[in-house]
């Protein structure tokens, strides 16, 4: 019977989603806190999956459902692996700034940054575009790790302006850059699927750290590299 399937017994090893760029460096910072789950707790975690669906009306003895509660667990797991991640492990690389503390490079902007999360309140996805952007003193970072970084922060249970000043903190610690903008816009499916049930609408919100808070032409250079979008949504 479908209501007696027994887990596998094996931990999932995730290593970020297929097709994505959530590789490995050589330290290994995406992946350093492997979270340890016992068979015993993916078993009896898969049976409590298994009372609750059946209590929200879903057969779980038929063929296309005996492993949902299987399946709903692993992709959960997968789905927050960002928890296993240490931003605190990520290196930069020298710059050929020689101007002294006043030396600017040229603000780099990487996006748009396809993300997905999962709202803390309810449980539901959330998900959009991140543009990360910084003004370099003595360090740059590579592109990939900008992405690795998004995604680190976005896959756990967030909210979207946590994600957003986590980036802008990291980023000042890691490059201790002139300054730091991270800008977010995101559909948010605790909206859509229950509550007021607004699908038209998304969440948008800016994060400003050193110069970039106090020079407005900056700003807008920013929001024009981030493309269309960035220049309408990101003065709404």
């Amino acid at each position: 019977m479908g209501n007696q399937r027994r887990s596998s017994g094996e931990t999932p090893k995730v290593r970020g989603l297929a097709g994505d760029d959530m590789g490995y460096d050589g330290n290994e910072w995406s992946g350093v806190h492997p979270r340890r789950i016992t068979p015993d707790q993916w078993e009896r975690f898969e049976g409590y999956m298994r009372e609750i669906f059946t209590a929200l009306g879903m057969p779980t003895d038929m063929a296309s459902t005996a492993d949902t509660p299987q399946r709903f667990l692993r992709a959960l797991y997968e789905a927050t692996n960002g928890y296993e991640g240490d931003e605190k492990l990520v290196t930069a690389f020298p710059t050929e700034c020689r101007g002294g503390p006043d030396c600017r490079i040229s603000q780099v902007v990487e996006g748009p940054i396809p993300f997905f999360s999962l709202c803390e309140h309810h449980g539901l996805p959330f998900f959009g575009a991140a543009y990360v952007g910084y003004v370099a003193h003595e360090r740059i970072l590579g592109l990939s790790k900008l992405t690795r970084l998004v995604r680190l922060f976005a896959r756990r249970f967030s909210v979207q302006e946590r994600i957003g000043q986590q980036l802008a903190d990291a980023l000042e610690r890691i490059l201790a850059p002139h300054g730091v903008a991270v800008y977010l816009e995101a559909v948010h499916l605790c909206m859509q699927m229950r509550g007021v049930r607004e699908i038209e609408s998304s969440a948008r919100t800016t994060y400003w750290r050193g110069i970039y808070d106090t020079e407005d032409p900056l700003r807008t250079e920013f929001f024009g590299l981030c493309g269309p979008a960035g220049v309408t949504r990101g003065r709404a």
